[in-house]
């Protein structure tokens, strides 16, 4: 956490409001995002209770399971979701546009480009925090091999259809939501903390209601007196006013009403299997139903807080103007979405279990690569964010105070600029640093310290190929301009061997040497 961040922190802190830490939104909004809030039952992983999932604001779909520890019901839960998620995907994946990219021909093993669709927008799912990602990436592991009657008539327990291809949907979108700046994966907690500082931990902005609580505090309110209302507050019946924003429940919650509604669930079900004529089905079938109802007002009890919260937590994001850099994260993101697109269509197999070395280190370098861009692109979108680059000695800024034209040995033209600065940057001898020209970064080096304060650079490229340099390339006398100490763009890394190639010394290629596993007997299945 950066100096900015701190003092932000410490100001929210006595003012008693959040402090914003960005003067741009540093993620793309999408104009229809698909939000999800899930409900997950307590002391059993991942086992779903219900979720509130849609792309319109006053009209979510409810799903409910009402017996979180029954197979078929939690399968209709999954096939439900399916239904609301998959036809969100299938809308962005019919709109593409032509463009060109750079790829490896095989035969001359040289770069040529080549003419491919690429998906003109791709979708987004907003979860209410960090946890919520977590269940997105454990729902799209435990479905994306289930094997369906289709697939396989003799499977023991087939899954409904398309619960397969919502789970490498969403397993995709779990990875992607590891690869710093992606967007196709939000937290809210997570978006409001990055452009927001509050008066609590980190830990504490987990909470979107406590955070959102510190965003929201109107003049003259103390946010802290706020988010303990959101934490604590709970009515007459002892439960809480803001209910956490999932996937986990109350425990009061648990005990007071969702374990004797479950159990009133279950004996009406009993009830109804055991009637023997038409009259008392009749009857049965009516307490089952109210059962199911209430089963469903208690989940929609708990999620509709959080869901409302999600889309003020979006409302206030809006307010910020996107930052310049965040539609090239996107443009990532949509190849992303476009790749997964056709590897779905082209009948591949779901992800693996455990990706082999090669594909483990190529997925290591991306995040270190894109973490390091993230940081870059941020800090030239936003005054703020440099602010506390320049603090940390990663950056500086000043006034020119003279030009000097000055040539190499090979009469190229290397001017000479002079920048009075109050910044302490960490410049050593022949240092490089960089700023932002005609969105390019143009380079320099450090030549001395003419006397405190001053600093002289030496320009080295973006200068033309002339003898003079071109106009607009030299700062000129009385311009403010800011370098930075970290590179605008990140280079690639060494190029790793293909899967197949991968040495003994990392467990060979993908299945080799692996000991086939032990035919499935009767006695395997429950």
């Amino acid at each position: 956490m950066s100096l900015i961040n701190h003092l932000a922190r410490l100001e929210a802190t006595s003012t008693g409001r959040a402090q914003p830490t960005a003067t741009v939104r540093h993620r793309h909004l999408s104009q229809r995002p698909l939000v999800l809030v899930p409900l997950t039952t307590a002391g059993e992983t991942g086992a779903p209770l219900g979720a509130l999932v849609g792309t319109e604001r006053t009209s979510p779909r409810l799903l409910v399971v009402a017996q979180p520890r029954d197979r078929d019901l939690r399968f209709a839960f999954l096939t439900q979701l399916a239904d609301s998620v998959l036809p969100y995907i299938d809308g962005y994946a019919g709109d593409v546009e032509l463009t060109e990219r750079a790829e490896t021909d095989p035969a001359t093993n040289k770069r040529v480009k080549v003419e491919v669709e690429l998906c003109a927008d791709a979708p987004q799912l907003i979860v209410p925090s960090r946890a919520g990602i977590e269940f997105v990436r454990l729902l799209g592991r435990s479905m994306r091999f289930r094997r369906t009657a289709e697939q396989d008539p003799e499977t023991p327990y087939p899954a409904p259809p398309h619960v397969p291809l919502l789970g490498r949907w969403l397993t995709h979108f779990g990875e992607r939501a590891r690869v710093p700046g992606s967007a196709l994966l939000l937290a809210m907690t997570d978006l409001l903390s990055r452009h927001w500082a509050t008066g609590q931990s980190s830990l504490e902005d987990q909470h979107l209601g406590a955070l959102l609580a510190w965003v929201e505090a109107p003049e003259g309110t103390s946010g802290a007196e706020a988010a303990f209302r959101a934490e604590r507050g709970r009515d007459a019946h002892g439960q809480l006013l803001c209910p956490p924003a999932g996937p986990a429940t109350d425990p009061a919650f648990d005990n007071k009403l969702l374990a004797p509604a479950i159990e009133r669930y279950d004996k009406a079900r009993t009830r109804l299997a055991a009637a023997e004529d038409a009259v008392e089905a009749d009857g049965r079938l009516a307490e089952l139903t109210a059962a199911e109802r209430e089963l469903h007002a208690l989940v929609e009890s708990r999620t509709r807080p959080t869901w409302d919260a999600v889309w003020r937590g979006l409302d206030a994001l809006c307010t910020l103007p996107e930052g310049p850099r965040a539609a090239d994260r996107w443009t990532r993101d949509r190849w992303s979405f476009t790749g997964h697109r056709d590897r779905v269509a082209a009948g591949e197999p779901p992800q693996p279990r455990r990706d082999d070395a090669v594909t483990a280190a190529n997925k290591l370098a991306t995040r270190e690569r894109e973490q390091a861009r993230l940081d870059a692109q941020e800090a030239l979108d936003d005054p703020l964010v440099m602010a506390g680059r320049r603090l940390a000695g990663e950056a500086l800024a000043g006034e020119v105070t003279e030009v000097v034209p000055a040539y190499n040995d090979k009469k190229r033209p290397r001017p000479l600029i002079t920048l009075r600065t109050d910044d302490r940057p960490h410049l050593g001898e022949r240092v490089k640093v960089y700023r932002s020209l005609d969105g390019k970064a143009q380079t320099a080096e450090f030549v001395a310290y003419e006397s405190e304060g001053t600093v002289v650079l030496r320009l080295l490229d973006k200068m033309g190929r002339g003898k003079e340099p071109d106009p607009g390339s030299v700062p000129e006398k009385g311009e403010r301009v800011c370098w930075t100490l970290f590179e605008h763009e990140q280079r690639g890394g060494p190029k790793l061997p293909e899967p197949e190639e991968t040495p003994w010394t990392h467990g060979g290629p993908p299945g080799a040497g692996a000991e086939a596993p032990d035919t499935v007997t009767t006695e395997d299945i429950l």
